[in-house]
């Protein structure tokens, strides 16, 4: 009896935001990761992490030594995490222009969250392109949660209106 071997294309891998913990967890992401400003690299690594928090799409974190800090100006903006902690902004300065707060991270994360430290993480919507292996990378909906949506992730997602109280 003659077996016939059939080849199937690799099924696309998906991830739910509804199956991800609160709180949050930190993965570590080796995938390529680029945030670019004006045609400007500003941050370009395989040594990301991802934040995974229930109802929200993947944000990444970059360590600060595989970010252009140049470009970088703290601002004065400041937010608190009930997981992660108080969080510091920067701008993204490329010839003149501002991209306000357009960066955040945690210099000081509470327990549990050590990974987050010496890290930034970008929202893409307030850069010019963001990407993960080459795909562009959408904004989470809303402006204040900086969510990566990629073609792997799955909604609905927090930060469209109606979804404050999820």
């Amino acid at each position: 009896m003659a077996f016939r071997t059939i080849v199937m294309a690799a099924l696309p891998r998906t991830e739910s935001v509804w199956a991800y913990p609160r709180p949050p967890i930190v993965v570590p992401d080796e995938r390529e990761v680029i945030v670019i400003v004006r045609n400007i690299t500003v941050a370009s690594t395989t040594r990301a992490v991802r934040v995974l928090e229930t109802s929200h799409p993947p944000t990444f974190y970059i360590p600060f030594v595989d970010v252009d800090v140049s470009l970088l100006r703290e601002s004065s903006m400041r937010t608190h995490c009930e997981f992660k902690g108080m969080a510091t902004y920067w701008d993204v300065v490329v010839d003149r222009c501002v991209s306000a707060d357009a960066g955040w991270g945690y210099p000081e994360s509470n327990r549990g969250y050590e990974a987050l430290r010496d890290t930034i993480a970008f929202y893409p919507g307030r850069v010019d392109q963001c990407t993960v292996d080459g795909e562009n990378v959408n904004p989470q909906p809303g402006g204040f949660y900086g969510g990566w949506i990629t073609s792997e992730i799955e909604g609905p997602f927090k930060g469209s209106p109606g979804t404050a109280l999820w």
